[in-house]
């Protein structure tokens, strides 16, 4: 397989980045009148490949309709069935989609529940459901025998020799990763699914073709059990049930489809409609591809069940069009940070407790009671001063223990050395004020730097004398109380380089804010603004605070400047908005997706078009939206910095806790780099897309 099958399709095609667009298809059904069942399934097939699927998923026995009961004995509709298969298999000859249909199908003298997979105008494979049920509302064994009962691997149907049992794997010559897998129903509710062998031996897709009915809860064991499949077996698994025109006469059908990747839910039907339906979403065959191979024990477990597997692959070119299509899947512009409401909030209680356990479990650890916490004004080292104070109240040691100290440097504003002051005070914390300005000025003098005779050459040096001076106090400070130093830079300072290395505040002794990155530092500090976790005093500091633009604040601003107006050096200037670092931060560490694939989503997410979907906690200054030129840009400084020239930093980083899936850049954890390591693929993949776009 090569390094990138898609890369000869257009940029704006999802195809070229590694999605699939699957389907789940729930007709308008009419028991046992296979003409109309028939019509139905074809408008909803070419529906489909108006829209560009790769694999649509049709109800269980959905051209007689899984409710005939008795009537499956019947030669008549039996025959039916067939005819009508014939007339899907003709339907689909010049359409995209893989295609699977489920009727009744008779095998000498056995009859099967089978799901029939077409496509291009031929008939790929047939799939025999392997359990059927036969407890409670449920009597299939009355009408059928099960896959594990059929006497061949293979069978003619429709004048075709296919191959005929469980397992069957459908495999995309022009799309490699979509490997489609089929299991019936009852299935999915073994002990061991027919779909979990299937994913062992390289299915990414699973369908689902089901006839389930509903009753009281059953919708939600039914997300519950899709949902929870698609994480065990890291795949997309695609299920449709029978729905609107089944028989009554003893049960009821919801229609209830879904579409679940690795673990969430993605799309889902609307549930007792009597219209059809068709439920589409792309799903991220990369994502589960490079999730598979980071897992280490998918693949020990599928070794472990190799003589069970046997695949048996079926291979068909989908024909897939090479044009632009809007991506069908929502991509939040900010993945490491919940939107809105409950998940939110409880992301960062978890987060705010995570962070406290761990300083918490630290000190108790090395007996050590005090802590000393730079406090600059801004949001990092807000947070880490919420922490440390929350440490003290869990170990039921006084606040005071910890010793924030602010150090007012060449470039301070009043705003934030008001803020941190105010913030110490309001938390009940040992507050000190510290100038390093003559010690900094002294270090430029000994370095014989202009800046020290007042002109205004502020250069890397003039910064990290500043940066320096303050790390040198609080290790000093730590000393002499018998402290342990409690970092404060986030996960995306340490992506970004954007620290001063050794001393400086790369350094630290424990680092609560390590895996943080800067967007959920933002909305961890307005959580606890907007809760009872602190007293009033403390939630208007911290409103001040987040109304502050973020810097480093080593670089004063001009003569003029209103010293109340906050900091005039901008992080964001130098390496870039942190809402889209942190977006390519996230697709890089979490999935390792290459620079184009980023690029597309950062425009679904980013891109400069009317949206009305901001959470509500981005402030409407914050809302911004990018053309793909600059979007580009920023990734091309995101890449140089990441790969290219920060990497020592990391090496070297302190302890401190990991707090998501999102990932943490720990040498002992999540990313393990060179140091002297070229970002040279990733930007030349760049370039290749800025010039196919003309952007170059």
């Amino acid at each position: 397989m090569v390094a990138d099958p898609g890369a000869d399709r257009s940029f704006w095609s999802p195809y070229r980045h590694g999605f699939a667009r699957l389907a789940a298809a729930v007709p308008a059904l009419a028991v046992t009148d296979v003409d109309a069942n028939v019509a139905g399934t074809i408008d909803l097939l070419r529906a489909a490949h108006e829209r560009d699927v790769a694999a649509v998923v049709f109800p269980e026995l959905g051209l007689t309709g899984y409710s005939s009961q008795d009537l499956f004995h019947q030669q008549a509709l039996v025959e039916a069935a067939m005819t009508g298969l014939d007339r899907v298999r003709a339907a689909t000859e010049g359409l995209v989609p893989l295609t699977v249909v489920g009727l009744p199908l008779r095998l000498g003298h056995q009859l099967f529940n089978v799901a029939v997979a077409l496509h291009d105008g031929d008939v790929l494979g047939v799939v025999p459901k392997a359990y059927l049920p036969n407890y409670r509302e449920f009597y299939e064994k009355r009408h059928f025998s099960a896959a594990r009962d059929a006497p061949t691997g293979s069978i003619e149907v429709l004048g075709r020799e296919v191959p005929f049992g469980a397992g069957l794997l459908f495999a995309a010559r022009d799309l490699p990763d979509l490997v489609v897998g089929v299991e019936i129903c009852e299935d999915l509710w073994a002990p061991l699914p027919p779909s979990t062998l299937m994913a062992m031996a390289g299915a990414t897709v699973l369908l689902n073709p089901s006839g389930s009915n509903i009753t009281i809860g059953k919708d939600a064991y039914r997300r519950s059990l899709c949902s929870t499949h698609s994480a065990q077996t890291i795949s997309a698994y695609v299920y449709s049930a029978a729905g609107s025109g089944e028989s009554t006469t003893d049960l009821a059908w919801d229609g209830h489809a879904l579409i679940c990747e690795n673990g969430g839910i993605l799309a889902e039907s609307e549930r007792h409609a009597t219209e059809p339906q068709l439920v589409v979403r792309d799903v991220d065959l990369d994502r589960l591809v490079a999730d598979r191979i980071r897992t280490t024990s998918f693949t020990d477990a599928a070794s472990d069940h190799r003589a069970q597997l046997a695949p048996r692959r079926v291979p068909f070119t989908l024909g897939l069009p090479d044009r632009a299509s809007p991506l069908e899947r929502a991509v939040p512009r900010f993945p490491f940070v919940p939107t809105d409401g409950p998940d939110r909030d409880d992301r960062c209680a978890e987060v705010y407790a995570i962070q406290t356990s761990g300083l918490v479990t630290r000190l108790r650890a090395t007996g050590i009671e005090k802590v000393v916490v730079g406090v600059s004004g801004g949001l990092d080292s807000t947070q880490a001063l919420l922490v440390a104070a929350r440490s003290m109240d869990l170990l039921g040691l006084p606040r005071t223990n910890v010793l924030g100290v602010t150090m007012p440097g060449f470039a301070t504003s009043d705003r934030t050395l008001a803020d941190a002051l105010a913030l110490m005070d309001a938390l009940g914390v040992h507050a000190d004020t510290i100038d390093i300005r003559p010690a900094a000025q002294q270090m430029l003098e000994d370095l014989g730097h202009p800046a020290a005779t007042g002109a205004p050459d502020y250069d890397v040096t003039y910064e990290n004398v500043q940066a320096g001076a303050r790390t040198s106090l609080l290790f000093r400070l730590a000393n002499r109380h018998g402290a342990l130093v409690v970092g404060t830079g986030d996960l995306s300072e340490l992506a970004l380089g954007w620290c001063t290395y050794g001393v400086g505040d790369q350094m630290s002794h424990y680092g609560v804010n390590a895996s943080v990155p800067k967007t959920l530092v933002k909305d961890l500090v307005r959580w606890v603004a907007r809760s009872d976790a602190f007293e009033p005093a403390t939630a208007e500091v911290l409103e001040s605070i987040l109304a502050t633009g973020i810097s480093p604040e080593l670089v004063p601003g001009s003569p003029g400047d209103d010293p109340d107006a906050g900091p005039h050096q901008r992080s964001e200037d130098v390496v870039g908005p942190y809402d889209l670092q942190d977006f390519h931060l996230y697709h890089v560490l979490r999935f390792g997706y290459r620079p184009s694939k980023v690029a597309f989503l950062a425009h679904h997410a980013w891109g400069d078009r009317t949206r009305g979907d901001w959470p509500s906690s981005v402030a409407e200054e914050d809302r911004h939206e990018y053309d793909v030129a600059t979007l580009l840009r920023w990734q091309r400084k995101f890449l140089v910095r990441f790969f290219g020239t920060s990497q020592f930093k990391r090496s070297a980083m302190p302890d401190g806790p990991k707090v998501g899936s999102g990932g943490s850049l720990s040498p002992r954890g999540d990313w393990r780099a060179p140091s002297d390591g070229s970002a040279a693929v990733w930007l030349a993949e760049l370039d290749h897309v800025a010039a196919e776009l003309d952007l170059a």
